[in-house]
This record gives structure tokens, sequence and C-alpha cells, in this order.
């Protein structure tokens, strides 16, 4: 499972398989769940997040990744999802509006895969 693109289509699946009730899934659950195995689970997981989120908005998808949070950041996803949703112009560049803007994604995600 050390291939990105494959193991993004194992993210997506899982995540759009899982139980709402399990929703949000930290980074480390994710990898647990897709059995991944040490060195840099995390770091694998989050390239995967990164190439689903590259396809949606090429797809104009909700982001997907948007049901992946830190267990470290309050209950959201860690900065580099903020950064991406940026870039792809699909979150406003003020820090102070992305919390809203990400919690109206998570909401989209769930809305479209159920």
């Amino acid at each position: 499972m050390t291939d990105s693109p494959t193991l993004g289509c194992q993210v997506r699946h899982l995540l759009e398989t899982a139980p709402r009730e399990t929703l949000p899934l930290t980074y480390q659950q994710l990898a647990e769940a897709l059995g991944l195995q040490p060195p840099r689970t995390i770091q694998r997981v989050a390239q995967a997040l990164e190439i689903l989120m590259r396809e949606d908005a090429q797809r104009n998808r909700p982001f997907i990744a948007a049901l992946v949070v830190s267990r470290r950041g309050k209950g959201m996803p860690a900065q580099g999802f903020f950064d991406l949703a940026v870039a792809l112009r699909r979150f406003p560049a003020d820090p102070a509006q992305q919390i809203e803007a990400w919690r109206q994604e998570f909401e989209r995600v769930l809305a479209a895969t159920r």
C-alpha cells in the first residue's frame, strides 16, 4: 500500500463507506483502517488525501478529505488541508473564515456520499 494513487482509491472507498457516526476519522484511525505499517503512515495518508483533494477540485466535488481530522487539531484537519484548499481556490485565504468553510465542506461531503 505504498502506491499513492492506489492508496488514494482505498482511502476514498473507505471514507465513502464509513458509517456516518464514525466520522470524522483521525489520520491515525484512517491509517489503521487501511492497515498501513510504519514508517511514515500519517505522511502517506496525507499524501493520498492531497491527491483526492486535487481530483475532487478537478471534478467540482466536495473534498472527501474534509472527513479526516487531526487528533491534535481540535477536531479539524491539519493545516496542510487548509493550505491546499486555499491553493485550489476552494477556501478563502482568510484563516478566520476557513473553519466555517471546512464545516460546510464536511456537510457537503456527507450529503454527496450518503
